[in-house]
């Protein structure tokens, strides 16, 4: 990618409902940036497009296409980066399987994902495939961390109209349960490398062989490098403790898991809850399910799939099912239980979801109830258990009056567990695992068994170094009560909490920063906004990410009104949209009836600061007149409420973009500085105003019918234009 190929703007193309939303409301973007002189384009992150561009040498020479994401991540190195990134699927393995095969339908020669691959090539296409699952975006793309917080105008518009709360009983029977052994928190051994190192992890068995599981990891100095492994047989036991002691309550049993993210580790954790929950099926039929392709990783949906056939083990699974205890569904009225797809239950948006609800889950009866949530590793838990417990206490959080909670995330080059996918390995043998550094120190070591979870970890020094500072420049900013969640008794957060101390007694702001362990900072941090003050959590990677979930839901009703700025360490700006964890549904409802409900409010606060950062970045001032006209917009969008409703008939995501559209044209034609783009909008106003009533009626014209978008993973431009911009008027405003 040449200088002169870069637009001032790049805004990525991904999957599901943003991408839908995005054929709409792109243009628009397009169209209002090029009045300034600004280029906005595109490049594309998608789960399809990174399937086709991994394999070009089985494509027509028509077909093959440049990988941009890796274009994007050497851009995001330098100072010229300014991405609006919005949410992309982080593929399980049955969402990578479904798009192989869509892609396959519409004539590109892909190879099958092999699930358990025997020659050189296959085993080739599986490493390619592998690369692309999960969380394979992100980690390439945050190249800076993360200033996570709700805009004003949305927290505004949130405490003038608060969202309901299910109601909290001190009598709930719902809790969060985690090992108390033998997980990844309880065997962590973290270490701070004092000059720089290659390392090699080798696992001695028990019966004298050794075997390299990877070599030539290289460290730079100050890096802090962690290792630990999970017990396949505590995991087990604790499962099967764990299904016995809901039964007993009467509750759900929920598993909640991020093998989108975590997309080694987790999936095997996820395998191990359906085996145990089936237990006497595997015990009685294992071998057969083995010969029908039956991988427990994959999920009770595709295990179903493959046994359907066989009523014996049908009618053993459904005993089963009889004795246990009911289940939380994804989708009560279809059947689609918590055990069924590891990616439907993503635990950063399930958790809040079951909490702003009261503690209560979707039962099998289309009904809700108490739950037992089951998170087994216990290093992120307790933040869940301490909410739930302060619920209880105190009763629901009152959006009307609650204050915030803002994030500033660490994140940057794959720092902590969102980076260990390389070096996590199911143990195919007894023994022991070194970490051997290439001066021969052996680094950490842990003894293991057979199918226990292995996994290193590590985070840079120069991250850490901007983390701290990044919060130190928000505190300042704010004011706000700041407090870092380590854990002092954890061994990694030991060796961080070296890094920070230093640090802000070096800048002498140590007098204004807490230091708590999660649980802790989970109760301060709610009794600080349920007296309607403000706080901000500095927090590692993985809990950046499930607080600005768990926070904003409670707050705003969703995470997808976030405004999320990654300030990358080498100058440029990457500004993210907000979760897309709703997007199926959205996708589902939209093909079925001519409805969107994604809200692309998260777009929006994400482009006002795109173009203030351009304006910043190349001295553009017409650019900082479009940043702030956008949030005037904003504004305008909230406090007229025409956000997305649920129900066809409603508005929906085309008519968000018109009202967004005509109040940003009519900021920009009201804007008293001179430069020029007051007389260019001010027409466009004008004819959006007087074209409402003509507009909205073009956008609903054809609502509530089924519509063909050319593919799922991989739509059909036309089609999917055809759809998302149906009003000629509004196109010919546009232009």
């Amino acid at each position: 990618m040449t200088d002169q190929s870069i637009p001032d703007i790049i805004y990525t193309k991904v999957d599901e409902a943003p991408e839908l939303a995005s054929a709409s409301l792109l243009p628009i973007i397009q169209s209002f940036a090029a009045a300034a002189g600004i280029s906005v384009g595109t490049r594309d992150i998608s789960l399809a497009r990174r399937i086709i561009a991994a394999f070009p040498e089985h494509l027509s020479e028509e077909q093959r296409i440049p990988d941009d994401l890796a274009a994007l991540g050497e851009l995001v190195k330098t100072p010229e980066a300014n991405v609006i990134k919005l949410p992309n699927i982080s593929a399980s393995v049955p969402q990578l399987v479904a798009a192989i095969r869509e892609l396959q339908g519409q004539g590109y020669a892909l190879p099958d994902y092999p699930e358990n691959p025997q020659s050189d090539a296959e085993k080739e296409a599986r490493a390619r495939y592998d690369a692309i699952k999960g969380s394979a975006v992100n980690p390439v793309l945050r190249e800076g961390n993360s200033d996570r917080r709700a805009a004003t105008a949305v927290k505004n518009f949130a405490q003038s109209n608060p969202h309901r709360m299910g109601k909290w009983v001190p009598e709930s029977k719902t809790r969060v349960s985690s090992m108390s052994g033998g997980d990844f928190f309880s065997n962590e051994a973290s270490a701070t490398l004092t000059k720089p190192a290659k390392a090699k992890i080798v696992l001695k068995g028990a019966d004298g062989s050794e075997t390299v599981l990877k070599e030539g990891v290289s460290y730079p100095e100050g890096t802090v490098v962690d290792a630990t492994y999970m017990s396949a047989k505590a995991l087990s036991e604790f499962l099967e403790a764990e299904i016995a002691s809901t039964k007993a309550e009467g509750t759900l049993f929920s598993l909640h898991m991020k093998a989108t993210m975590m997309k080694v580790s987790d999936p095997i954790i996820f395998g191990h809850a359906v085996r145990v929950w089936l237990k006497p099926v595997f015990e009685e039929f294992g071998d057969e399910m083995a010969a029908l392709g039956v991988d427990p990783n994959s999920g009770l949906g595709d295990l179903l799939a493959r046994v359907k056939d066989k009523p014996e083990i049908m009618a053993a699974i459904e005993k089963v099912r009889a004795e246990r205890p009911p289940m939380y569904m994804v989708d009560s009225d279809r059947g689609i239980t918590n055990l069924h797809v590891p990616s439907d239950v993503i635990i950063d948006a399930s958790m809040p979801a079951l909490i702003r609800g009261g503690g209560k889950g979707w039962g099998p009866d289309g009904k809700e109830h108490d739950a037992n949530c089951v998170i087994p590793d216990s290093s992120y838990a307790p933040v869940y258990d301490e909410t739930i417990r302060f619920f209880k206490e105190n009763g629901a959080l009152n959006p009307a009056t609650a204050g915030t909670v803002q994030n500033i995330g660490l994140m940057a080059q794959k720092a902590e567990e969102y980076g260990s996918h390389p070096t996590t390995f199911e143990m195919p043998m007894s023994g022991s695992v070194q970490m051997v550094l290439d001066d021969g120190t052996v680094l950490h070591e842990h003894s293991v068994e057979a199918g226990d979870i292995w996994r290193s970890a590590s985070t840079r020094k120069a991250p850490i170094e901007d983390w701290v500072q990044l919060a130190i420049d928000r505190q300042a900013a704010t004011g706000y009560r700041a407090i870092f969640w380590l854990d002092e008794n954890r061994a990694h957060d030991a060796e961080l909490i070296a890094y920070v101390k230093p640090i802000l007694e070096a800048k002498g702001v140590a007098d204004r920063f807490e230091i708590m362990a999660p649980r802790e900072a989970t109760r301060a941090s709610l009794e600080t906004i349920t007296k309607g003050e403000n706080t901000i959590a500095i927090t590692g990677n993985v809990l950046r990410d499930y607080l600005t979930d768990l926070f904003p839901i409670l707050e705003l009703a969703t995470s997808a009104k976030m405004l999320s700025i990654v300030k990358l360490m080498n100058g440029g700006g990457l500004f993210e949209t907000g979760a897309g964890g709703s997007a199926p549904k959205h996708v589902q409802q939209f093909l079925e009836e001519n409805h969107l409900r994604w809200d692309s409010l998260g777009e929006f606060c994400a482009l006002g600061e795109s173009f203030r950062f351009l304006a910043d970045a190349k001295g553009n001032d017409k650019a900082r007149v479009l940043g702030d006209a956008v949030d005037i917009a904003t504004q305008g969008y909230l406090d007229n409420d025409n956000s997305p409703q649920r129900k066809p008939g409603q508005p929906d995501n085309r008519d968000s973009h018109y009202w967004f559209a005509r109040y940003w044209a009519e900021a920009l034609a009201a804007q008293s500085e001179d430069s020029g783009l007051a007389a260019h909008f001010a027409p466009i106003a004008k004819a959006l105003a007087e074209g409402e009533e003509k507009i909205i009626a073009e956008l609903r014209e054809g609502r509530g019918v089924k519509l063909d978008t050319g593919g799922y993973y991989h739509m059909d431009p036309a089609k999917t234009a055809k759809a998302m911009r149906p009003s000629a008027t509004l196109n010919t405003i546009i232009g």
